[in-house]
């Protein structure tokens, strides 16, 4: 259904623009709540195709302002995982090796699937 593709779309551009592209996930929080209000409603399900068609472009429009969103699955995929093996050297993660005594050498991976929806 339109509604659940186009929800579904929205938060993965949230999700990317956030994890990959480093934009603040406020940015995101806040045009959301912006639509809630301006359609009435208080939960993200209540909102209609047509408002999360107009929250993609908004979002798209919000991380042009940094970069380009890239629209190519092969340049979606290879964003994410530079940001996976990218974060291996964060200091966060760094710092978590260390608490639980996993050596750097151990690396790090990354799965790639398909997903499917539905029954």
């Amino acid at each position: 259904d339109r509604r659940f593709a186009f929800d579904t779309y929205r938060r993965f551009v949230q999700s990317y623009a956030t994890v990959v592209l480093g934009v603040d996930a406020a940015v995101f929080e806040r045009l959301l709540q912006r639509a809630k209000r301006r359609r009435g409603v208080s939960f993200d399900h209540e909102l209609r195709a047509q408002d999360s068609e107009a929250l993609v472009a908004a979002y798209k429009a919000r991380v042009a302002e940094e970069m380009a969103f890239p629209e190519l699955p092969e340049e979606q995929l290879w964003g994410a995982l530079r940001a996976v093996f990218g974060s291996w050297r964060a200091r966060r993660a760094q710092t978590f090796r260390r608490l639980h005594g996993m050596s750097e050498a151990w690396g790090t991976a990354a799965n790639v699937q398909a997903m499917v929806f539905g029954n």
